[in-house]
């Protein structure tokens, strides 16, 4: 029987390793893939993707709540007016970690739009710098000195990918120069809001007595609303001109259900995976984005600087995963 659970937990792992690695890297290289193939009749607007990703994780969390309510409609329109409208001061907590969302969400569609899939994939995880920083000096976590030296790794290995090659001035040239740095800059920033709003979060959850999913369903109606005026903000013309759901095909809706579905799916494996798995997770969506990208889209062409800040990126991944569990065994022990 003992043997039996070993194998069953060593499934169940597996199984949330190929979870996180195939939604990682679907997301990525399909928004890749969407927002450069050639298309008829006008290119979908990011913003309102934005917006119908949030759509769908409100009617999820409604629909996760409705089931803890006995799937009575009765209690949960008491629970929505007991933790939600009756609270506005608390339920107005998640509108800092809900913009930073929006951001962030906006901030990914333009960065896709502006580096390949496999160099957004390597500077993403810089969210880890940030993640952990914010960590520190928000919930006061104690890290071990070799995750501030994988941080540092990180850092390096990030630099190097960035690193630009030498070539002879062009106007192609000097036009991909700019549009990798808007596409850097988007991914910085990405991180920033990722690190910050991701601790912010944490942080409200483990403070206040709100389930999660409670939580979950506040971010998601101002994560909407924010979205709309965003998409007003940003793209009042051509909204008006070619409607709400121009240029969607399938797979723009493919994208949208990625985006919606992709923390919740992440959010059940991470339950199964631990550090080292949830690393080496990241590492294969890597490793993997680098070959869609290459021999599918067609739009990368690796480098020495690449593979060897992908290598010191990958290694810097798999080192914090491991201290991480290793300091929380020794705290056990």
């Amino acid at each position: 029987m003992r043997v039996f659970h070993l194998t069953m937990n060593s499934v169940i792992k597996y199984i949330s390793l190929s979870t996180l690695v195939l939604q990682t890297s679907s997301l990525v290289l399909l928004l890749r893939y969407s927002r450069t193939v050639p298309s008829v009749g006008g290119r979908y607007l990011s913003s309102t993707a934005v917006v119908l990703s949030e759509v769908f994780k409100m009617i999820t969390c409604l629909s996760l709540l409705l089931s803890q309510s006995g799937w009575s409609a009765n209690q949960l329109l008491k629970l929505l007016h007991l933790e939600v409208w009756s609270k506005p001061y608390d339920t107005c907590k998640v509108l800092v970690p809900a913009a930073l969302y929006t951001v962030q969400n906006n901030l990914l569609f333009l960065a896709l739009s502006k580096l390949d899939a496999a160099t957004y994939q390597v500077t993403y995880q810089l969210k880890i710098l940030t993640t952990a920083l914010f960590s520190v000096t928000m919930l006061h976590k104690h890290l071990e000195v070799q995750q501030w030296f994988s941080l540092v790794l990180l850092m390096a290995g990030v630099t190097l990918v960035q690193w630009p090659e030498e070539a002879s001035s062009s106007t192609n040239v000097d036009h991909d120069m700019t549009s990798q740095f808007i596409g850097l800059l988007a991914v910085l920033a990405a991180c920033l809001s990722s690190g910050f709003s991701g601790v912010y979060f944490e942080k409200l959850v483990k403070e206040t007595p709100q389930s999660l999913w409670i939580r979950n369903f506040q971010l998601a109606i101002f994560s909407c609303l924010l979205g709309v005026a965003a998409v007003f903000v940003s793209d009042l013309k051509p909204l008006v001109e070619g409607g709400f759901f121009q240029g969607y095909n399938y797979i723009t809706w493919m994208v949208v259900l990625l985006q919606a579905f992709g923390g919740l799916v992440i959010s059940a494996a991470v339950k199964y995976a631990d550090n080292i798995l949830k690393g080496f997770a990241t590492s294969l969506s890597i490793v993997l984005s680098t070959i869609f990208s290459y021999f599918v889209l067609g739009d990368f062409s690796p480098n020495s600087h690449f593979l060897s800040g992908t290598f010191v990126v990958i290694m810097a991944t798999i080192l914090y995963g491991y201290s991480g569990k290793r300091s929380q065994q020794l705290k056990l022990e």
